[in-house]
């Protein structure tokens, strides 16, 4: 243990010591989490609304009234011909199209149904569909208003865990897991292959320095610094962007305490496959890469293939983000995600231990 001891006050003060490396750790993810939270969004806020009004009645202005009274549909023009519109939205000074024929309320008076035309660009078609779902509920919300459906129910909806509906709850917690991964993974990787270009490492491997305590050394302080990230990253997520938490802070600590040690893992199992600190970062974020595109962080993980569900089931970033969504938005218990903490758990002992041994081998 006095050995431990002194391997771990001399990475602390070598991390410290090093201000691009703190910054790396510190710096660089709180700008990243400021910036991402606001830009990964799939929430449409702004959307360019042209009106082509043949009708010229009460009831188009009404309906383009509750368009432009929501804030997510901003007038762009208007015009008396469809041309203009196409021109528009070709143009992309227009993203949605509201075409209310002639006779539009005579209809309605007479038939109580009428019909309008919406045409939306979409050259997006997840931001389409979501302008899309917004302005038929406002649109039907309106003729609910008129009666002028024959249907006795009345819906109403309610969002659980979210219901203003706010993207950033969903993809804060998926970037704060991003960028636990980054400080467990890279970090750890680039740190040893620069052990190994500095020669500090030949030296290291000659001292009556145990393997065990040397790799015990290099990685339990970041493996403390990632814990402090991560509650520094909850405290902007909660105090900047609202985020909720209400499930228990234990819980999701505990789970992260888990998770580093798959990310410390990954990280040390690279370290011994490459040879300088270039080669570590490009072999680093092409696993980064795959986890973003394979965990759900962006996209939904049941929407993808078969076969692309069972790869991402084997990505521990998965694991550890429905873990924090599950535990911060829903207040899940440790029942809740027990399954999730064992693979995690268990890819930990794997990986770790290939790792350990692929390490001794490459030092013997």
């Amino acid at each position: 243990m006095r050995t431990l001891r002194f391997l771990l006050r001399k990475e602390y003060r070598q991390i410290f010591r090093d201000r691009v490396m703190v910054a790396q750790i510190f710096m660089v993810p709180i700008v990243q989490m400021l910036v991402l939270a606001n830009a990964a969004t799939f929430s449409v806020r702004s959307v360019g609304l042209w009106v082509v009004d043949d009708d010229r009645s009460s009831v188009s202005r009404a309906v383009v009234d509750r368009l432009t009274a929501s804030r997510r549909f901003v007038l762009a023009g208007s015009s008396s011909s469809m041309e203009a519109a196409d021109d528009a939205l070709l143009g992309r000074r227009a993203g949605l199209i509201v075409h209310f024929p002639r006779g539009l309320e005579r209809d309605l008076v007479r038939t109580r149904r009428g019909e309008m035309q919406m045409i939306f660009n979409a050259e997006d078609g997840a931001a389409a569909g979501i302008a899309s779902a917004y302005a038929q509920r406002i649109v039907a919300g309106y003729g609910a208003e008129l009666r002028t459906t024959s249907s006795a129910l009345d819906v109403r909806l309610r969002g659980w865990y979210n219901p203003e509906l706010d993207y950033r709850n969903f993809m804060v917690p998926g970037i704060l897991v991003v960028l636990v991964t980054i400080v467990g993974s890279m970090l750890t990787a680039v740190n040893i292959a620069r052990e190994k270009e500095l020669g500090t490492l030949d030296q290291l491997n000659v001292t009556p320095v145990t393997r065990t305590q040397f790799i015990a050394g290099k990685l339990i302080p970041l493996w403390s610094i990632g814990l402090v990230e991560l509650g520094v990253g909850l405290t902007f997520a909660h105090y900047v962007f609202g985020v909720p938490i209400r499930g228990s802070l234990l819980l999701v600590f505990g789970a992260a305490a888990v998770y580093l040690v798959v990310a410390l893992g990954i990280g040390l199992l690279v370290s011994t496959l490459v040879d300088t600190q270039q080669q570590a970062m490009f072999v680093i974020y092409f696993i980064l890469i795959v986890y973003l595109l394979m965990s759900g962080l962006f996209t939904p993980v049941r929407s993808m293939p078969g076969w692309a569900q069972w790869v991402s089931w084997f990505t521990p970033v998965q694991h550890f983000v429905t873990i924090m969504r599950a535990v911060l938005l829903k207040g899940a218990g440790i029942r809740d995600v027990f399954g999730e903490l064992l693979v995690l758990a268990v890819y930990g002992m794997v990986v770790f231990g290939v790792a350990v041994r692929q390490y001794r081998k490459r030092v013997a």
